[in-house]
């Protein structure tokens, strides 16, 4: 159950930005004892792939708040946030699907589900925030972007640290989300019916 709680909160991470989780494993497993990778994916705790996240991390960290750019990236990273999704699952979960040096035989077995899981879980979180994004751009003009995507980064921080140390708080976090995205839903909703109550005024006038 805690396995499957720390694959979700990683996966789900990854979902709000791919690279993040992914860092977060690899630099608790280098630094600190509060996570040992499987021996297949130890190279996650490699400094040259945690360079090459980081490089990353930085390129999205600065395009995902520039509005209609962030729209942009959200694009890309419709194949890249499940991706890393389904990697950090793995890892995360401490499943034996760590190495595929046989990809006949890892899709012939039950290896890639867990990679499987970490993709639909992080292509979920990903579609409500690629959803989200243009209602926050639209409703403060483009000026609520850095914002969303600053408390984004430091949700998937959050989310990807308490995934590792106290897995069952992942629950709340994936539950204030969609909380939060069916409240962003609703006030889009609100606000056009706002603008077309006005208009209706004015054309009456």
């Amino acid at each position: 159950m805690l396995e499957a709680l720390t694959g979700t909160g990683l996966a789900a991470s990854s979902g709000l930005n791919a690279y993040i989780p992914l860092l977060t494993m690899g630099l608790l497993a280098r630094y600190t004892d509060l996570i040992e990778l499987p021996s297949g994916w130890s190279w996650l705790s490699n400094g040259w792939v945690l360079t090459i996240l980081a490089l990353l991390l930085a390129v999205e960290f600065f395009a995902d708040k520039i509005p209609m750019v962030d729209s942009v990236n959200d694009v890309v990273q419709t194949v890249v946030r499940p991706t890393a999704g389904g990697l950090a699952f793995s890892a995360g979960s401490s499943a034996e699907t760590v190495t595929v040096s046989d990809p006949g035989q890892f899709f012939s077995s039950n290896q890639w589900v867990p990679v499987l899981v970490g993709v639909l879980i992080a292509l979920g979180i990903h579609g409500l925030k690629a959803t989200a994004r243009p209602v926050i751009n639209a409703g403060t003009a483009g000026f609520g972007a850095p914002v969303a995507s600053t408390a984004e980064d430091a949700t998937s921080v959050f989310m990807s640290v308490i995934a590792i140390v106290l897995p069952f708080l992942v629950l709340f976090f994936l539950v204030a989300m969609v909380l939060a995205f069916v409240w962003l839903v609703r006030r889009r909703r609100e606000r056009k019916r706002e603008r077309q109550a006005a208009r209706a005024a004015g054309f009456r006038v």
